[in-house]
């Protein structure tokens, strides 16, 4: 974390080694196994019942604070509007980083272990990949080699979306996407009905967008958060990561005839691996540096990974 260095005198936020945010799990359960980690891991990242242990129970204890804190603030300003029939909204966890950098992971995981408090809140994961405009206008506007850059969701649908949640809306409709077909799928809904929480997770999530001169309000993302997470790694690292993952799902999911990637099976080894190094460099780490890091200092935790996909220093913000 180069600009949020510890050293900076003058940083917003607390930093923690790894062992030493370990201790802050207290006697919060270990409510997980192995096999359910095993299962909830995405390709190629080898996080394990330890660092489950180690890094995920101090945020799960962590959020669980501020959750309450969230709750006690809604009956308190319901009391001060004198009202009695206003719902209560989700508390929405926004988690933002790079592809290949473990969100996905780090998402279900925590979705896991916060609906297995004591309490059983309702629990949702919702990613922004359905909300990518579909192939067919990303072509006409010549926009495929920029898919995952920020003009290339529908903003709007995100921020209705979003604001539905916010706004305690029954049954809000997020559309869901196809990593098969490396598309939106037509018609296809997951509905979320008023979870206590909602995990939402995608690389852009805290994009800021473009301030109006005129000072109209116009909302972001992460307008809606009531936390956010960053997941954080150096550029070769993530780099090494991509085209392992790649690689293995050229013998994978790609041999699938209606893959979007099916002709990638079809290469040698070494095509392959220049496919996946040069979409690296022209599309990821364009996006990486222009879009994604930027919005690192905007997070209220920032998770820094090091070798082997494991956290190494965890940033808290400071209240």
């Amino acid at each position: 974390m180069d600009q949020l260095a510890p050293t900076e005198k003058y940083s917003p936020y607390l930093f923690f080694p790894a062992a030493e945010w370990a201790k802050f799990r207290a006697d919060t359960p270990l409510t997980l196994t192995e096999d359910e980690v095993r299962r909830l891991r995405s390709l190629n990242d080898p996080v394990d019942l330890e660092e489950v242990k180690r890094i995920y129970l101090s945020m799960s204890r962590l959020l669980s604070a501020h959750v309450e804190a969230s709750q006690l603030l809604f009956r308190q300003r319901r009391a001060f509007f004198n009202v009695t029939e206003v719902a209560k909204t989700p508390f929405i966890i926004g988690i933002a980083g790079s592809v290949a950098v473990g969100k996905s992971t780090t998402a279900r995981v925590l979705k896991e272990l916060l609906a297995r408090w004591p309490s059983s809140p309702k629990v949702d994961l919702v990613t922004t990949d359905g909300f990518l405009l579909p192939n067919e206008i990303l072509r006409r506007e010549n926009l495929m080699d920029r898919k995952g850059f920020p003009e290339s969701y529908d903003v709007g649908a995100l921020l209705r979306f979003l604001s539905g949640i916010k706004s305690g809306q029954r049954d809000v409709r997020a559309p869901l996407y196809s990593h098969l077909t490396y598309d939106v799928m037509p018609g296809q809904f997951v509905t979320v009905d008023r979870p206590d929480i909602l995990i939402f997770e995608g690389i852009n999530v805290l994009q800021p967008g473009k301030l109006p001169k005129d000072g109209k309000i116009v909302p972001f993302l992460s307008d809606f958060f009531d936390f956010s997470i960053y997941i954080d790694a150096d550029e070769k690292r993530i780099r090494d990561w991509y085209t392992a993952r790649f690689m293995r799902l050229r013998e994978t999911a790609f041999r699938n005839p209606e893959s979007f990637f099916h002709r990638y099976s079809q290469l040698s080894e070494s095509a392959a691996r220049a496919i996946a190094e040069g979409l690296w460099t022209n599309i990821n780490l364009k996006n990486l540096r222009d879009n994604i890091v930027p919005t690192r200092a905007r997070a209220d935790l920032i998770l820094r990974k090091g070798a082997n996909h494991l956290v190494e220093e965890v940033a808290l913000r400071k209240l």
